[in-house]
């Protein structure tokens, strides 16, 4: 994080602090001042969630260690799409 003091003839003292994620924060002396003296605030911890419970993941599972779908599933997928899209296609007239 970089800092960078500026001051103008009638404007206050400020501080500009760059995050590490490239933004651009301009903090007056007096609101940083007023901050120093403030104890810190500590927040709870949070509740570590699983990731398969979402409420926006509808089919993820949680498989156990080491366990992984055949490779034959996303085969069958993959011919049965194509089947269903060419059987769709074969009743469009005037393609063939």
């Amino acid at each position: 994080m970089t800092t960078q003091h500026t001051s103008g003839s009638k404007a206050a003292a400020t501080k500009i602090i760059t995050t590490n994620t490239g933004r651009i924060l301009r903090v007056s002396a007096d609101a940083e001042a007023g901050a120093a003296n403030t104890p810190p605030v500590t927040t709870p911890p949070t509740a570590i969630a699983d990731p398969a419970r979402r409420a926006d993941v509808l089919f993820r599972v949680r498989r156990d260690e080491g366990h992984e779908i055949s490779a034959w599933w996303m085969i069958g997928a993959f011919l049965a799409t194509s089947g269903l899209v060419i059987l769709l296609l074969s009743g469009v007239p005037g393609i063939a």
